[in-house]
């Protein structure tokens, strides 16, 4: 039996390499913490500066902590 169809994409989104902008930690840098492809679109995109904003404010407002992951 073949797998379901939310199986496949667990199965793709797991093997995608996930990064920030800078390589660095996220909750240390603050920074959106993506696919490497989705950074590289939104930076030519030029919304990645957004990204972060919006990940930022929500660790202020403490949406985002060490064990939300």
């Amino acid at each position: 039996m073949g797998m379901k169809k939310i199986q496949k994409s667990l199965k793709k989104w797991t093997k995608q390499e996930w990064t920030t902008g800078s390589g660095k930690p996220s909750l240390k840098t603050g920074e959106a913490y993506r696919p490497k492809k989705e950074i590289e679109r939104l930076k030519k995109l030029g919304k990645l500066k957004k990204a972060n904003a919006q990940k930022r404010a929500a660790l202020k407002k403490g949406k985002y902590n060490e064990t939300s992951y």
